[in-house]
C-alpha cells in the first residue's frame, strides 16, 4: 500500500498565498460594498430583535404576515417618535446655547487661569531668570515696537445679496440632506420585512448552501449563532434601555436640561463597547458645566453616570447574561476599531455581534478555527497544557496562583486528576520523543516540586526541615517529594507500632509517572488525616524481607497499587496484588488505574480474587478511603 507523500513547500506556499488573496478579496468586498451590505446586515440583526415579538403575536392567534407587519409598524412608530423627541431636544439645546455664553466664557477663563495662565507665568519667570543670569534685563511684558502698528485685517469689501428662499428651495435642501439616511432606512425596512416573512425558508437555504450533506453540524452552528446573538441583542437592548431611563430620571432630578435627549443618547452609545457611555458622560458633564455658574452640577452628573454604570456592570449584567458574550476583551476593542474603519459609525455599533458571528463560525468550521482561537474568550490552552508550558518556562508562581484559584472550587485530588497528572503525561510524551533536553527536564522537575510543596497541606509542615537536595539529581519527582517525609519521620515515614488497621499503603509500580501519582495519592490521604505511606514495589519487597518486631499485626487496612500505564503494567499489577493479598488476607487491595490521555478504561481489569476494587482516578481512590475511615485516623507524628 503506497503512502501519501507529504505536502511540498511549494504547495504550502501556494496555499498561504491563496489564503492571503482570499482574505484581501473579502476585505475589499466588505469595504467597497458597504453601501449595500450595511443595510442588509442591519436588517438581519434587527430581525433577531423582532423575531420574539413576531412569535408572540403568532401565539395570540395572528397569522404570520400580519404579525410581521404589526411588529415592523411598531418598530417604525417607536423609532419615529424617538427621533422626533431627540430632534426637538437638539433644536432646543442649540437655541439655548446663547443663554449659557456668559457661564461658558467665565469657566473657560477660570480653567485658563488655572492651567495655561500658570504655565505662562512660570515660563515668563524662568525666562527672566535666565536673561538675568546672562547679564541682560529682560522686560516682563512683550516688547512693543514703536512706530509699528498692526493693521487690522481688511474687511471683506464684497457683500452678498441674499435673495429670499422659496419653499421649494427649502424643501430641496431638506430632502437632499435627509435623502441618504432615508434611503438606508427604507432599504433596512424592506429587507427586514422579507427576512421576517421568509425566516424559515432563509434558514433552510443557508443550511443547504453551507452545510451540504452535514446537516447536523450546520444546524448546530446556526442554532448556536442564533441563540448567542438573540441573547446578546435582547439582554443588551434591555440593559441599555434601562440605563437610558435611569440617566433620564437622574438628570431630571439633579436639574440638567434636555434630560430625555441625553438619556436616549446614552442608551444608544452604550452599544459601543467600553468607551461609549463615558463619551456621552463627558459631553453631558460639559453641558452641565455650562448651565449654572458653579461646579456642583458637573460633579453630580459624573457621580450619576459612575453609580449607574457601576451598578449595571457589576450587578445587573452578570445576573442577566453573565460576565461575557463569548469574546475576549481585546477582541471586543480590536473588532470595534476594525468594523468602524470598514463601515463607519454603523460598523462601530454592530462590531460586537459581527465578531460574535465570526467566533461561532470558527467554533463549528474547522477551517475557521483561527477566528475562535484569536477572538473567543475560551482559553487557547487547556489547564494541563498551561501547566506544562509554564513549567517549561520555569514560572512556578503563576501555576501556584492558578492552582489556588482551582482549589477554592474543587479538591486537591480533583486538581491532580484534571491538571497535574495530565500535564505530566504531556511531559512524558515529549520525553519519549526526545523533544525536551536535560535542562528542560530539570526545570520542569523544579517547578513541579515547588508547586506541590506550595499547594499540598502536608508540605507546609516540613517547610523548615525538608531535604535540601539538588533538583538536578536523577531521582523522579515523586521520590524527591517522598524524601521529605523520610527525612522527618524515618525510612517508613512514621512509627510501625500503631493502631491495628490504621495504615494505608500506596504502592507504585516503579515508573516516574507511578511515583508521582502514588505520592499525590499519599498526600491526598494524609490531608484527610489518614496515615498513608508511600512505598515502591522494591521497598515493599525489602520491608517484607526484614524483621520488624515492633510492627503491629494487621496494621495495614488498605493497599493501593498505582499504575499510570495499565496496559504495559498489567502483569506487574496482578503479581503485586497477589503478593499483597498473601501478606494481608484481611485487608483491601485496590488497583488505581490512571490511563494515558485519550486512552479508554480497560473494562477487563475488574475486581478478581486478588483485587478488592478498581479505581480510575485519585478522587475515586480517596472516596474509597473515606468510606473506610469516615472520620480519619491520627496521622503518625513527625
Amino acid at each position: 500500500m503506497s503512502s501519501v507523500p507529504p505536502a511540498s513547500p511549494v504547495t504550502s506556499a501556494a496555499q498561504r498565498a491563496l489564503t492571503i488573496v482570499a482574505a484581501g478579496t473579502v476585505l475589499a468586498l466588505l469595504y467597497f460594498g458597504r453601501e449595500v451590505l450595511v443595510p442588509i446586515v442591519l436588517a438581519f440583526f434587527l430581525s433577531l430583535l423582532m423575531a420574539p415579538w413576531v412569535r408572540l403575536y403568532r401565539r395570540i392567534g395572528l397569522g404570520h404576515g400580519p404579525s410581521v407587519l404589526i411588529a415592523v409598524l411598531a418598530l417604525v412608530v417607536t423609532v419615529s417618535l424617538l427621533m422626533t423627541v431627540i430632534g426637538s431636544q437638539m433644536l432646543h439645546t442649540v437655541r439655548s446655547l446663547p443663554q449659557y455664553e456668559a457661564t461658558i466664557h467665565a469657566k473657560v477663563q477660570t480653567l485658563r487661569s488655572l492651567t495655561v495662565g500658570r504655565l505662562d507665568f512660570v515660563r515668563g519667570e524662568v525666562g527672566r531668570v535666565m536673561d538675568q543670569s546672562d547679564g541682560h534685563t529682560a522686560p516682563v511684558f512683550p516688547t512693543v515696537y514703536s512706530g509699528v502698528t498692526a493693521a487690522p485685517p481688511a474687511a471683506a469689501a464684497q457683500t452678498h445679496e441674499h435673495t429670499p428662499s422659496t419653499p421649494m428651495d427649502v424643501m430641496t435642501r431638506v430632502v437632499s440632506t435627509a435623502w441618504i439616511p432615508l434611503q438606508t432606512a427604507g432599504i433596512v425596512l424592506v429587507v427586514l420585512v422579507f427576512v421576517l416573512l421568509e425566516h424559515e425558508s432563509l434558514r433552510d437555504r443557508f443550511i443547504r448552501l453551507a452545510g451540504g450533506s452535514d446537516l447536523r453540524a450546520t444546524t448546530a452552528a446556526i442554532n448556536d449563532a442564533g441563540e448567542r446573538l438573540s441573547r446578546f441583542f435582547l439582554s443588551t437592548f434591555s440593559v441599555n434601555f434601562g440605563v437610558g431611563v435611569a440617566v433620564w430620571l437622574g438628570l431630571t432630578v439633579i436639574g440638567v436640561p434636555n434630560a430625555p435627549m441625553w438619556g436616549t443618547l446614552t442608551a444608544a452609545m452604550r452599544f459601543v463597547p467600553y468607551v461609549g457611555v463615558w463619551l456621552v458622560a463627558a459631553l453631558v458633564a460639559v453641558f452641565a458645566a455650562a448651565v449654572v455658574p458653579g461646579w456642583e452640577l458637573l460633579v453630580l452628573t459624573l457621580v450619576l453616570y459612575g453609580v449607574i454604570e457601576l451598578v449595571v456592570a457589576q450587578l445587573i449584567e452578570p445576573f442577566l447574561y453573565g460576565h461575557t458574550t463569548g469574546l475576549s476583551p481585546l477582541a471586543v476593542v480590536v473588532s470595534a476599531i476594525f468594523w468602524s474603519w470598514l463601515w463607519g459609525p454603523v460598523g462601530l455599533l454592530m462590531s460586537t455581534p459581527l465578531t460574535l458571528c465570526l467566533v461561532v463560525a470558527g467554533r463549528h468550521v474547522k477551517a475557521l478555527d483561527l477566528l475562535n482561537v484569536m477572538l473567543g474568550d475560551a482559553p487557547a490552552l487547556t489547564m494541563p497544557q498551561r501547566l506544562y508550558q509554564r513549567a517549561l518556562s520555569g514560572d512556578s508562581e503563576e501555576i501556584i496562583g492558578e492552582a489556588r484559584v482551582f482549589l477554592k472550587r474543587k479538591s486537591f485530588a480533583n486538581y491532580c486528576d484534571a491538571v497535574l497528572l495530565p500535564a505530566m503525561q504531556l511531559a512524558r510524551a515529549d520525553l519519549r520523543q526526545g523533544n525536551i533536553n536535560r535542562e528542560q527536564q530539570a526545570t520542569v522537575r523544579k517547578v513541579i516540586v515547588a508547586v506541590v510543596e506550595s499547594i499540598s497541606g502536608e508540605s507546609r509542615k516540613w517547610a523548615r526541615r525538608r531535604h535540601r537536595s539538588s533538583v538536578l539529581e536523577e531521582s523522579s519527582i515523586g521520590r524527591q517529594l517522598r524524601r521529605q517525609r523520610e527525612d522527618v519521620s524515618g525510612r517508613w515515614q512514621g512509627p510501625l507500632k500503631v493502631e491495628p488497621g490504621s495504615i494505608v499503603l500506596c504502592v507504585g509500580l516503579g515508573s516516574m509517572g507511578d511515583d508521582l501519582a502514588t505520592e499525590m495519592l499519599t498526600r491526598i490521604l494524609r490531608d484527610l488525616h489518614i496515615d498513608a505511606r508511600h512505598v515502591s514495589a522494591e521497598d515493599f519487597a525489602a520491608f517484607a524481607a526484614e524483621p520488624h518486631p515492633e510492627l503491629t499485626p494487621n496494621a495495614v487496612s488498605i493497599a493501593y497499587i498505582v499504575s499510570t500505564d495499565p496496559e504495559k503494567e498489567r502483569a506487574d499489577c496482578e503479581t503485586l496484588a497477589s503478593d499483597l493479598r498473601h501478606r494481608m488476607p484481611d485487608g483491601s487491595v485496590i488497583a488505581v488505574m490512571l490511563p494515558e490521555l485519550l486512552t479508554p478504561r480497560d473494562p477487563t481489569l475488574s475486581s478478581g480474587s486478588n483485587l478488592s476494587e478498581v479505581a480510575y482516578s485519585l478522587e475515586e481512590a480517596a472516596q474509597q478511603a473515606i468510606a473506610r475511615f469516615p472520620e480519619g485516623n491520627p496521622v503518625a507524628a513527625s
